[in-house]
């Protein structure tokens, strides 16, 4: 299989994904997996890949989430490994009945969700900018369930049984973010 490379994972984005904060999100995502894969010695390129295009269906499917992840896979056959194809599927797993089972799984889980909350983070310190949220405050909001609400801290913490513990996850995160802070409008 000839995997795709960054530039065409991006084209590939681009053209499922019209919605400009959920291309953001995407960027976000991916590059906290590669942050992570890099920690945990994997492959960044196919962690980041991953995370990049674990949305790229959500335009097609946000009416019918029983699909978000699985019409992913179907668009992504032959573009990504299976194992990442999977990962994309166990993401929603409590809709597509994926199971997350190992890192590159679980890691996405994890990803997905603290995008969410650091994005958030960094949106209400005074200039709305990456590189004035902390640590420290993101353990904050972690700890506040009334803000952001609706991120779930359960798949947060999933980060956990990769074999990173939440400081740490939440440092890696804070890095990849503030990397493509611009990218991100932060």
């Amino acid at each position: 299989m000839n995997e795709v490379s960054r530039m065409e994972a991006e084209k590939i984005l681009n053209r499922k994904v019209k919605n400009e904060n959920l291309k953001k999100h995407m960027f976000a995502v991916a590059s906290i997996m590669e942050k992570i894969a890099i920690e945990l010695e994997e492959d960044p390129e196919k962690w980041y890949k991953t995370g990049l295009l674990h949305d790229v269906d959500y335009d097609e499917t946000e009416e019918d989430p029983e699909k978000h992840g699985l019409v992913s896979a179907e668009i992504l056959e032959g573009e990504l490994p299976e194992e990442s194809l999977k990962a994309i599927k166990a993401h929603n797993h409590q809709n597509t009945g994926v199971k997350p089972k190992n890192k590159l799984d679980k890691a996405l889980i994890s990803s997905d969700a603290v995008s969410g909350l650091i994005v958030a983070t960094a949106l209400v310190m005074p200039n709305k900018k990456m590189k004035e949220v902390r640590v420290k405050s993101i353990e904050k909001k972690f700890k506040d369930s009334s803000f952001a609400k609706n991120i779930d801290r359960e798949r947060i913490d999933r980060c956990e049984e990769i074999g990173i513990d939440r400081k740490r996850f939440f440092e890696l995160s804070l890095d990849g973010l503030n990397e493509i802070s611009e990218k991100l409008g932060l």
